[in-house]
């Protein structure tokens, strides 16, 4: 898919603040500095459209990107970073609860994981989370290119083992470095917008 057009609309904190254009919305969720960012801006092409951080614990609110003018990616909250306060983290539970929950224009989530390292219990509860309310997940296993070519059947299965992943959901390998699995994600993410 080529986005011509791509523009963050709002940071929101809370339901009244979300557009209410009724445009479908891909979540993206995923731990602190797991390349969020990275891969939204490999996805469209830019730079820096998501800001990159090396400071995990830096997306602190719902950030809406409205691309094409056509539908939103939705950058949620990183979890599992332990240097944010119990009550902040609270708070993001909170937050992303009120979305997952209320957001009938939400077409699917990308949970975003490292495949270098076993998925978290953070992880997991995040993909069960995603699960109870019948959502559609796109596992996405990124930094693909860090992991030898003769391992990585093994780091896959792993991912999908340790997620206990459904039958319906798809676990696609990817590089924001060398755009491994962007024209798949594309074709996927596509057939729910």
């Amino acid at each position: 898919m080529k986005v011509n057009n791509a523009e963050i609309v709002i940071s929101a904190v809370s339901s009244k603040q979300y557009p209410n254009d009724r445009l479908p919305e891909i979540a993206l969720a995923g731990r602190s500095n797991v390349g969020k960012s990275s891969f939204i801006n490999k996805l469209i092409n830019r730079k820096n459209l998501a800001r990159t951080s090396s400071t995990p614990g830096k997306t602190q609110t719902l950030n809406f990107y409205k691309l094409n003018n056509a539908f939103y990616f939705v950058d949620v909250p990183g979890y599992g970073y332990a240097k944010v306060s119990k009550k902040e983290r609270e708070k993001w539970g909170g937050m992303m609860e009120e979305y997952f929950q209320s957001r009938d224009t939400l077409k699917i989530t990308v949970l975003i994981t490292d495949v270098r390292h076993e998925p978290t219990q953070d992880d997991i509860q995040m993909y069960e989370f995603l699960k109870h309310f019948e959502l559609p997940v796109l596992v996405v296993a990124t930094k693909m290119d860090k992991i030898p070519k003769s391992k990585r059947t093994q780091y896959l299965k792993r991912t999908k083992e340790t997620l206990e992943v459904d039958p319906e959901d798809y676990v696609l390998p990817f590089s924001s470095e060398t755009a491994e699995g962007k024209d798949e994600a594309w074709r996927l993410l596509r057939t729910y917008l």
